[in-house]
């Protein structure tokens, strides 16, 4: 749509309200609401706010920005709906006083390296899995599950119509949910969603998250993408299959039928260049102290940095397809977790997975044994390497990896450094009831 069909649009749709909706660098969703009357003048010039608020954003003396809405982002939000009038949303880009991009902007950081792809003829797509937790609400003694069920359990499942409901909003946003069911763990649930270019995916993906909280809401529960909330379960991971296409023949560029594998040179060299880096990844794609709670071994959580075919121990696993559907062939990430902001995941990943094609580097054999059972001689002997096992190693690890770096930019670095290591502060200043219960009365 242009911009006259838009506003059409909003006017067949009695839209009285609209939400300007972007991130701050921490992934979390922002809102300017403006009447309807003002949209047109927001699409034509955009609509100031004040970016020192956000975080990560400006300083106040540089505070002033624009937001220039993403007309293929609108969307009606039907629990907003009011006899007087809906509600509807645009994603937007985030601009300076002068025009340009802010950037600093998680979704321009992303477009750019989107661009640094197609100057090289690829196309980058992906398709997240979120798994996410519902608990009840107003329980003070601590988060108690909505359920307890168990993988793909159906007869114990008791958010079956929370989902239902959750995939009937998400189809308002123009994401075409492809399966819904429940996880390991009680409590835990997932909704996928088709796969796509990794700009729109990033936006369904944010839109995901506030969507499923709004709909918990609903029914009296609240729902996390917090990465481990119980001590002892599954946490929450977030698997992103990864392919790249060629732009001019739209033929996917990781398949090659003569490999034993079925995987192209440039495919090997993608999953080299992601495990390179992943160490320095990992700030970005489990940001929180509570990552690093899901990553530890024997909770299906992928910490150990090896690539297989089969293995879902595996930190990238390459997943069968039917036969005929090379189109499928893709690389599946299974570190991240879904707390992380998505655009900046995107855009580190997909720069990593550039430099290995860029240098042409070679992927280490593939690991098609349960790593969880490997000895420290048998990961030494292998040269298997671990994951950082808290947020603190993590961010030493970005400050010393310069593409990591380059994807983010300079000033969206030091913003995240910045306020990642005050969370860390924050974490390591408390006396937690663990040391209490442990520690008080014997010493």
């Amino acid at each position: 749509m242009n911009q006259q069909q838009v506003l059409k649009q909003v006017k067949q749709d009695n839209v009285h309200f609209v939400q300007l909706q972007f991130t701050d660098i921490f992934g979390i969703v922002k809102t300017v609401t403006i009447p309807v009357q003002h949209l047109p003048d927001c699409l034509q010039y955009g609509t100031w706010f004040d970016g020192s608020s956000i975080e990560g954003f400006a300083r106040i003396s540089e505070s002033d920005m624009f937001l220039k809405p993403d007309i293929t982002t609108y969307a009606v939000i039907p629990w907003l709906a009011v006899e007087e009038g809906q509600t509807c949303r645009f994603i937007c880009d985030v601009h300076k006083p002068d025009g340009t991009p802010f950037e600093g902007d998680p979704r321009y950081i992303l477009k750019r390296v989107l661009q640094e792809a197609e100057a090289l003829g690829y196309e980058y797509n992906v398709g997240p899995e979120l798994e996410f937790f519902l608990f009840h609400r107003n329980n003070n003694s601590g988060p108690v599950p909505h359920d307890q069920a168990g993988y793909f359990d159906f007869s114990t499942d008791l958010a079956y119509e929370v989902r239902r409901d959750m995939t009937k909003a998400l189809e308002h946003f123009g994401i075409e949910v492809e399966a819904s069911h429940h996880e390991v763990a009680v409590g835990q649930h997932e909704i996928d969603f088709r796969y796509a270019h990794a700009l729109k995916t990033a936006d369904s993906a944010t839109t995901l998250r506030f969507v499923l909280k709004a709909v918990a809401q609903q029914h009296n529960l609240y729902a996390t993408f917090m990465p481990k909330p119980i001590a002892g379960i599954n946490g929450s991971g977030m698997h992103v299959h990864q392919s790249f296409f060629d732009r001019k023949t739209k033929k996917n560029s990781f398949y090659d039928p003569k490999d034993q594998y079925r995987l192209s040179k440039i495919a090997y060299s993608f999953i080299a260049g992601q495990l390179a880096h992943v160490k320095a990844m990992s700030a970005i794609l489990s940001p929180t102290v509570n990552s690093y709670k899901r990553l530890v071994p024997g909770f299906e959580a992928p910490v150990y940095i090896s690539w297989a075919r089969i293995n879902r121990s595996a930190l990238i696993r390459i997943p069968q397809y039917s036969e005929g559907k090379y189109q499928a062939t893709r690389a599946e990430l299974r570190c991240p977790d879904p707390s992380c902001n998505l655009y900046l995941a995107f855009a580190v990943m997909l720069k990593t997975g550039l430099d290995g094609i860029k240098r042409k580097l070679p992927a280490p054999p593939p690991v098609e044994e349960d790593v969880y059972h490997f000895d420290d001689a048998k990961l030494a002997k292998l040269k298997i390497d671990t994951l950082p096992d808290s947020l603190d190693s993590a961010l030493k690890e970005l400050k010393g990896d310069k593409v990591v770096q380059e994807a983010l930019g300079e000033h969206t670095f030091r913003s995240f450094i910045e306020a990642k290591t005050k969370e860390w502060d924050e974490y390591r200043l408390q006396v937690s009831n663990w040391e209490l219960e442990k520690y008080l009365q014997i010493y």
